[in-house]
């Protein structure tokens, strides 16, 4: 099995806090309102908590796909966030899991940095292909704003 490691920063304007809360802790509700194609979150196992296995369904191109969300760890006071994608009809074949280390530092003029380290647990001596690392991160980002965006049209939402 392989390991290959990518980095990535993202700006917001908002703070830290309101961010994380709607990315992580009211994300299951937040998502699928502002995503195009997102269906439902459902827990397999666990109760929110560290080890939580998620199913997330949602149509892309026109299919029904599914992806299994494992959350790793959960840091409130540090607004960190880890999880894998451990399974599902969307996961690359070359692919053992996806996981991702994700965490919100103050920025800027009280907005935020998104500090992303995303590792892919290969097959083999199996190397992720320059098109999905694109695919990836176009879709991280693509959820990323669209939460940001939620939170900006939201001024109430705490």
């Amino acid at each position: 099995m392989g390991v290959f490691t990518f980095q990535d920063e993202t700006t917001s304007t908002v703070a830290p806090a309101r961010l994380y809360k709607a990315l992580t802790i009211d994300g299951d509700s937040i998502i699928p309102k502002v995503l195009p194609g997102f269906k439902s979150v459902e827990i397999v196992k666990g109760n929110g908590s560290a080890g939580t296995i998620k199913k997330i369904t949602f149509e892309e191109d026109g299919k029904t796909k599914d992806l299994l969300h494992k959350i790793e760890s959960i840091d409130e006071a540090n607004f960190g966030y880890s999880y894998s994608i451990i399974g599902g009809s969307d996961l690359p074949d070359t692919v053992e899991k996806i996981s991702f280390e994700a965490k919100l530092v103050a920025g800027p003029d009280g907005g935020s940095i998104a500090k992303l380290t995303v590792n892919y647990h290969t097959k083999g001596d199996a190397s992720p292909s320059e098109e999905e690392i694109k695919a990836g991160k176009a879709k991280g980002d693509g959820l990323f704003k669209a939460v940001e965006g939620y939170v900006l049209a939201n001024p109430d939402y705490n």
